[in-house]
């Protein structure tokens, strides 16, 4: 999806792009959660300090030192914020509700995606040369499509669980829940590191079909 660089270059745009996804794409994205289940009537991330863009509150350790490593080491962003509290008791419109505050997240992703793509586009149509800058744009971008996509998966712990439960009936729901918390994280596990659709696993599969139609259709670039 990104073209090859030189390596210096490469190693300063992956520091940028942790840079930006610690102190701006995490939080934002743990905000937007934080912020439409607030205005839905649960004060719960409010009460912990959570509906703020200070990203020392959405900060996780473990997550963060994840970003850092496969950014660094595996060329590619896996990591997470401190996920947020929600009391879906307090949410208004129920199951509905509880959709609307697990969308909100990666929906943020999409408009910072937008909003990095926007600075690419005009930056390769000019031809400018910034080299730097494209590559922190580019992967800003795809990251941020990555975390779009990715959460919305309908496998829980992830946030796409959350609106496939507002999808279906109360009755499905009450069955199909229990099941997917308890197992969502085995398949989520699965999903990800197992080939078993063609060779390629389900995150390759949804990579290859969305994400990346949906970066060159943002950025232009292939």
């Amino acid at each position: 999806m990104l073209t090859n660089g030189f390596t210096t270059d490469m190693l300063l745009a992956s520091i940028l792009v942790l840079a930006v996804m610690l102190l701006v794409a995490f939080p934002i994205h743990e905000f937007s959660h934080a912020l439409a289940a607030y205005r839905l009537g649960d004060s719960t991330a409010r009460l912990f300090g959570r509906l703020t863009l200070d990203p020392r509150a959405h900060f996780d350790p473990v997550g963060g030192l994840m970003l850092i490593i496969s950014v660094l080491f595996a060329g590619f962003g896996f990591g997470w914020a401190k996920p947020t509290p929600v009391n879906p008791r307090n949410l208004r419109g129920g199951q509905w509700g509880e959709a609307i505050v697990a969308v909100a997240g990666p929906l943020s992703n999409l408009v910072l995606a937008v909003a990095g793509s926007i600075p690419l586009r005009y930056i390769v149509a000019t031809g400018m040369n910034v080299r730097i800058l494209e590559l922190v744009l580019a992967f800003f971008v795809q990251i941020n499509l990555v975390l779009m996509v990715f959460n919305l998966l309908p496998i829980p712990p992830l946030d796409g669980s959350k609106v496939l439960y507002a999808f279906l009936d109360p009755a499905t729901a009450w069955r199909v829940r229990p099941v997917l918390e308890q197992y969502g994280t085995l398949i989520l596990l699965v999903a990800i590191l197992f080939p078993i659709f063609g060779g390629n696993t389900l995150l390759g599969v949804v990579y290859d079909s969305i994400l990346a139609p949906l970066f060159t259709l943002l950025t232009g670039l292939s």
